[in-house]
């Protein structure tokens, strides 16, 4: 995941070192530099969550039962329903996993999409840039495809489907967050929330120590750079 937003990284350290100006990447051979890494740190990007456990693993990202589902979780142990409501985390979580894949080509399209107005905006925003520009420009795409593979993963879980009808039924009195009157798009929501939350992390940590996440890669990709 570090190489995802590693180039920021060099950029900011090439700064230092390089005496490289924000101008300078209206050269061709950077923008193109940079388009590079940020496809290459797609995959790994991806990789981490996309993984078994990336999700069900990882207490940062681990989807949990929706809020109306959760205060009515006692109650379902007592009596005896606490199998299924481990296995519906369990299959919430995977189908997490099983979806978050489909957004390495969402994110290699955004890059090469990327304008050199782009480029100059990640490198002298915030903490979190380069994440809020992926965001912007992929998140309904991506929501789009993750949304059959979560359905396809949830189909037989029989609490699932009751969880949809009470919630339906719900929301029309107001009684259920929009966002958590489908299992299936609360799901896909809380994917996008936790791919974009990682990413954020590692963008803000590389920008507080560019110099120390440098990484040889991004070194060979921008080492033109500043010449």
């Amino acid at each position: 995941m570090r190489h995802f937003i590693g180039v920021l990284s060099f950029l900011i350290f090439s700064t230092y070192a390089n005496a490289l100006s924000v101008s300078d990447l209206s050269n061709a051979e950077a923008s193109d530099g940079l388009k590079q890494a940020l496809i290459q740190g797609a995959g790994k990007a991806v990789s981490q969550l996309g993984a078994t456990d990336g999700f069900f693993g990882n207490k940062e990202v681990k989807i949990p039962l929706p809020d109306t589902l959760k205060k009515a979780e006692k109650t379902m142990r007592m009596f005896g329903m606490g199998k299924q409501a481990d296995e519906l985390v369990l299959r919430m979580n995977r189908a997490a996993e099983a979806a978050v894949p489909e957004a390495k080509a969402l994110l290699v399209e955004s890059v090469k999409k990327m304008s050199v107005a782009d480029a100059k905006a990640i490198l002298t925003g915030g903490d979190d840039a380069a994440t809020q520009y992926f965001k912007k420009t992929t998140s309904v795409p991506m929501a789009d495809k993750f949304l059959p593979i979560v359905k396809k993963a949830t189909a037989d879980v029989e609490l699932a489907q009751q969880y949809n009808k009470f919630a339906e039924t719900g929301s029309k009195f107001g009684l259920i967050k929009k966002d958590q009157a489908n299992l299936e798009q609360y799901v896909t929501q809380k994917a996008l929330d936790g791919l974009y939350l990682m990413m954020a992390k590692e963008e803000a940590a590389i920008r507080k120590d560019p110099v120390g996440q440098a990484s040889s890669l991004l070194k060979k990709v921008f080492g033109t750079l500043g010449k």
